[in-house]
């Protein structure tokens, strides 16, 4: 069993920053998914194992980064250039597998969830 917890979050206004931070009980591939209320759970981005590969949806690249710190088994979400659109339930997971994939089922283990609200 892996025990992901999630940290970060809140509410931020247009054109703010907020940061997202995952912990696992161990080293994975790790992404952030969100879900905003009516819609399905998209995937947002996602970090190699090794840190090295990386991967974003479209609507989020150049204003999300993840990144990840192996010695402490963690991957963050510095997400700056906010949207209304953003707002949604933001979920950390992880995978067995190496590669990183963009669809829900390719993933285990999941965080609970912390919300993320941006104000217009």
């Amino acid at each position: 069993q892996v025990h992901l917890v999630e940290s970060g979050g809140g509410l931020a206004q247009a054109g703010g920053s907020l940061r997202l931070s995952c912990a696992a009980s161990g080293r994975y591939t790790m992404a952030w998914f969100r879900q905003a209320p009516g819609k399905e759970r998209e995937f947002v981005a996602g970090i190699h194992q090794s840190g090295a590969i990386t991967a974003y949806r479209d609507s989020v690249k150049g204003r999300f980064t993840i990144s990840r710190d192996n010695a402490k088994n963690t991957a963050s979400l510095q997400m700056n250039s906010l949207k209304p659109e953003d707002t949604a339930v933001y979920s950390c997971a992880v995978r067995n597998g190496l590669d990183v994939r963009m669809t829900v089922y390719a993933y285990t283990y999941w965080g609970q969830g912390t919300q993320v609200t941006v104000s217009s």
